[in-house]
């Protein structure tokens, strides 16, 4: 009997195919327009908007004067010299603000505005650093073209007066009118418009703006900064020190997140019209409106334009942030690890833009991964004193809370005996944790549920049986994954695995029911899988004894686990398809064989916050192993599902695609484009 899809689900497939295909063209549309306002108006593009992150290039020569030049001039430029240095340190600083943000507003009771993160807002906001290279470049200009620039010195006091007066007065006077007027409908529609269309800001949500409207906000900060060096009071401590007050007060209105404490307008009342707050400014990108002002209330508050709402939101938003009681609990965790120290910055709270993008598989980045590896290290090495599991996403799907919590360790540990009895540890305790925080439903991604770690899951009910939150290792709904992914027509498949893997149980099992046969070449599986299925279906089970002396296995369909080998690659005929039923992807050495996705789903239209991919999974795909335990908790199953214990692969088949799960099977060659 062949292998035949229900002509639904293969409509579905297709559905999702096309489904995840448009939303790789459209990402790649909003890529090209990432600066574009509804009506773009002159000058919206920025000068080096095609060049990517050579645009850094732009900045070597200028660097590299003035090195030279502090390193030989008898008369050392400071300022020039500087602005090297201090343009690496505005990188860090802003990506600390985002790494921050992000783990703050993962926990809803945080977040001022409770709304969902979208991949169009990430791809919006990718070139955040275009401001800080703009600023650096300006900054070389003015010193070469101002002699009184190039002899700066470090300090002085009286610099740092003028420019707190002049921004005070000037700059923030200047801003609140320009901003009104970005607001008129002409100017809106041709230049601000991009920066409003985030609802819900990031702390770099706040420098997002077309190139013309970026060079009025320069010309504004250009007052004191120019001033100073006219009137002989600059330095170079203060001037740089203006472009990071500048870049906190910026994040600090657009993360999103309520930080700034009470106790600081209780002893001083007037501070609430200088110093505004991430509600106060909130407020102007949901009610449009009001709220103006760039750091100071203050001209809100004259003009009549601030809202009403400003101190009732900040105090609400302040005692929910206390209230540990109003945090909602997860109704799902999904438990997972990183792979190398480079995973580290993929995370939802490392490089937006790259958790934005599928991981690429190691075989084809070596260079990138370990130059991403170097840049992880420091914060690796830190992460590793940690002993729990931190949140790293939440979402919402209907009325579930869903939370992926990250164990701090990597896939080169579960290798090791040593490793794998720290890990366990690690595990353990997230189990517990998860428990404790009210979780209905517990899944184990990639390695958190290895047989040898934990029994696929059922160690932990063992060790307590009244175990509250419900732990699923997706077995089931992997296992329809694969199924789906196999072939129309396929008669028969070759499976490799170890002895005693549940996956190639189920797999087996399902396929037999089926009428496919099941090939082996490992007697020790042979013998396993026949103690799994039913005698009836033992005439479909069929150990090849001449693997060793013939080339390969005359099936088509190669279902295979996390060790396949390249030699056993190497021996399948051309054109067969290697179908992964394991956590990680197969590295694909064969340009005339077709390597399918790791088992997973199309999420529902309806899931929410979802802005980072799940490691090489495409956007809006999630891990069948994910996916099975929000399915679990959608049907209200009361059961666990790991060790011997399985849902049902039709049963969960079914109910993932009454949810709105939609298959998924990406297919390509060795160093082949995707199909």
């Amino acid at each position: 009997m062949a292998m035949d899809m229900p002509s639904h689900t293969h409509s579905q497939l297709c559905e999702s195919k096309a489904l995840v295909a448009s939303y790789t063209q459209e990402a790649r549309k909003r890529n090209q327009q990432h600066n574009m306002a509804s009506k773009p108006g002159p000058l919206s593009r920025w000068p080096w908007q095609d060049l990517g992150n050579y645009k850094y290039a732009l900045v070597a020569p200028w660097a590299v004067r003035s090195t030279y030049r502090f390193v030989t001039s008898g008369e050392r430029d400071l300022l020039a010299f500087a602005v090297l240095p201090v343009l690496l340190l505005r990188l860090l600083y802003s990506q600390l603000w985002i790494t921050v943000s992000r783990h703050q507003t993962a926990r809803s009771r945080h977040r001022i505005v409770d709304k969902s993160l979208d991949f169009d807002q990430v791809d919006r906001e990718r070139n955040w650093d275009d401001q800080i290279l703009l600023t650096a470049l300006l900054f070389y200009v003015v010193n070469a073209a101002l002699p009184a620039a190039q002899s700066l010195p470090w300090w002085n006091s009286k610099g740092l007066v003028m420019v707190s007066l002049l921004h005070a007065g000037p700059v923030e006077f200047l801003y609140y009118w320009l901003h009104r007027a970005l607001h008129h409908h002409y100017l809106y529609s041709r230049y601000h418009s991009h920066h409003h269309a985030s609802i819900v800001t990031e702390p770099i949500t706040s420098v997002i703006h077309p190139f013309a409207e970026e060079l009025v906000y320069f010309t504004l900060f250009a007052i004191p900064l120019l001033t100073m060096v006219g009137t002989g009071t600059a330095s170079v401590a203060v001037a740089n020190g203006y472009l990071i007050y500048i870049d906190f007060m910026n994040y600090l209105g657009h993360c999103n997140f309520e930080v700034v404490p009470k106790l600081l307008f209780d002893v001083f009342p007037p501070l609430k019209y200088l110093v505004y707050t991430p509600s106060f400014h909130s407020l102007h990108h949901t009610q449009f409106r009001t709220n103006y002002s760039l750091f100071m209330p203050l001209y809100d508050h004259l003009y009549g334009t601030a809202d009403k709402s400003s101190d009732d939101l900040y105090e609400r938003k302040l005692m929910q942030c206390r209230n540990e009681e109003q945090e909602e609990a997860p109704d799902v965790v999904h438990l997972t690890h990183l792979t190398t120290p480079a995973s580290l910055l993929r995370l939802r709270l490392g490089f937006a833009s790259l958790a934005a993008a599928p991981a690429p598989l190691a075989s084809s980045t070596r260079g990138c991964t370990s130059v991403l590896a170097a840049a992880a290290r420091p914060v690796a090495a830190l992460l590793g004193r940690t002993a729990t599991a931190f949140r790293s996403e939440a979402n919402r799907l209907h009325k579930l809370n869903l939370e992926t919590w990250v164990v701090p360790t990597y896939t080169s540990q579960y290798e090791s005996k040593q490793g794998l009895h720290a890990v366990g540890r690690l595990v353990e305790k997230a189990v517990a944790d998860a428990e404790a925080s009210g979780a209905r439903v517990l899944t184990l991604g990639l390695l958190n549920q290895g047989s040898e770690l934990n029994k696929n899951g059922e160690l932990y009910v063992i060790r307590k049986p009244d175990l509250r939150t419900k732990i699923v290792d997706g077995t089931s709904l992997a296992a329809a994954a694969v199924l789906h992914m196999i072939p129309r027509g396929t008669a028969d498949v070759l499976l490799l695995g170890d002895a005693g893997a549940k996956m190639a149980a189920v797999l087996a099992s399902a396929l037999c029911e089926r009428g496919i046969q099941v090939q082996m070449v490992d007697r020790d599986l042979y013998e396993s899988l026949k103690q799994e299925v039913r005698p009836e279906t033992h005439k479909h089970l069929l150990l090849l004894s001449d693997w060793s002396r013939s080339r390969s296995s005359s099936s088509k369909v190669w279902l295979v686990g996390d060790k396949l080998t390249d030699e056993e690659q190497r021996r399948a005929q051309g054109g067969v398809h290697f179908v992964p039923y394991s956590q990680f992807p197969p590295d694909a050495v064969r340009g005339d064989c077709v390597y399918h996705s790791t088992p997973a789903l199309v999420v529902p239209d309806a899931f929410e916050n979802l802005h980072a991919c799940e490691n090489w999974l495409p956007r809006r795909v999630m891990s069948a192993w994910r996916a099975a335990g929000i399915v679990h908790a959608l049907q209200g199953w009361d059961d666990h599902e790991c060790g011997a214990r399985v849902t049902g692969v039709d049963k969960a088949w079914r109910a993932a695609l009454a949810h709105g799960f939609r298959p998924y099977d990406r297919h390509h060659t060795a160093g082949g484009a995707s199909k």
